[in-house]
């Protein structure tokens, strides 16, 4: 087995604890908010910068061992930064589509309550304003 050198290995060993440390996170953001559209943003933003984060580690690791510069997982982190946002997105608007139609007490009932969305607010009406002259 070839021996890899420290100023190699250290950081290949950082780049995949902060990858393992970040995925966690996400994971826990999952169990541990309880509705779903802040559900969304965890695993979202784990799943992207833990991949990130393991790929530039297998960038740095194979690149040394074979000597030449390899790219190929940094194509996967690409596609996967342009993926996941928008996957996120539209769940989010499939979702919002839904609690227009059918409120979260009624298909979810252990979640804290419906989404207050934006809505056109009537006039308001200036009851109390005194008549111009």
């Amino acid at each position: 087995m070839n021996d890899i050198p420290l100023w190699i290995s250290i950081p290949t060993a950082l780049l995949l604890i902060l990858s393992g440390i970040i995925t966690l996170v996400g994971s826990l953001g999952l169990i541990r908010l309880r509705h779903f559209f802040s559900r969304m943003h965890a695993p979202t933003l784990g799943n992207t910068l833990g991949v990130f984060f393991m790929l530039l580690a297998m960038v740095l690791m194979y690149s040394y061992l074979s000597d030449h510069v390899i790219v190929h997982p940094l194509l996967i982190t690409l596609l996967l930064v342009i993926t996941s946002p928008v996957t996120a997105i539209l769940l989010m608007r499939a979702a919002i589509k839904r609690e227009l139609s059918q409120r979260t007490v009624t298909y979810a009932p252990n979640e804290p309550g419906h989404m207050d969305l934006p809505h056109k607010s009537p006039p308001i009406e200036e009851q109390d304003a005194e008549p111009k002259l």
